[in-house]
């Protein structure tokens, strides 16, 4: 545990050092150039942010209610994704078993509730640590876009469980 904490510890820490210090972030995410260049109708040109959007999540689609884009940004020990999130987009809910999940809110307005509790509203520069073992969902707000660095440490026996879909109803309330 203290192995892991420290690994995502590390990672947030560069991430946060070379964003605050203006850095083009090129030697933590090499792999960010090799996505796909071609063009969707919902690009960066249409939602800023300071990382690629990626490709559309099609692997997860299943899991989503709206579409989601996702962007590597590591290859080592670390598994971090920049994920964005149209506006209205939201992931089901889910558990990580075995690990926990750091969110760091890069762009845009979203969403992040834990089962039993209020959900919050994220913005750019919020920072949310997931523990593993806990549902929760995340995604955009109504009228934004939403992008967050979602960091997790593999570890041997940690998977994800989904959990259900968050209903419109209950995403409409808030």
């Amino acid at each position: 545990m203290q192995n892991e904490k420290r690994t995502l510890l590390k990672a947030a820490a560069l991430l946060t050092a070379a964003t605050a210090s203006g850095l083009p972030l090129s030697a933590f995410a090499q792999s960010i150039n090799n996505s796909s260049k071609k063009e969707d109708k919902m690009t960066n040109t249409v939602f800023k942010q300071m990382f690629p959007q990626g490709e559309f999540n099609e692997a997860y689609d299943q899991y989503f209610t709206g579409r989601s884009y996702l962007a590597p940004l590591s290859n080592g020990d670390v598994n971090a994704h920049n994920v964005t999130f149209e506006p209205g987009c939201r992931n089901f809910w889910h558990i990580h078993h075995g690990t926990q999940q750091l969110l760091i809110c890069t762009a845009g307005e979203g969403w992040y509730q834990e089962e039993g509790k209020p959900a919050q509203r994220l913005k750019a520069g919020d920072v949310v640590n997931i523990p593993a073992e806990v549902k929760h969902w995340h995604g955009a707000t109504k009228d934004s876009w939403f992008s967050h660095i979602a960091i997790m440490v593999p570890k041997a026996g940690a998977s994800n469980e989904w959990a259900g879909e968050v209903t419109d109803e209950h995403y409409n309330a808030l």
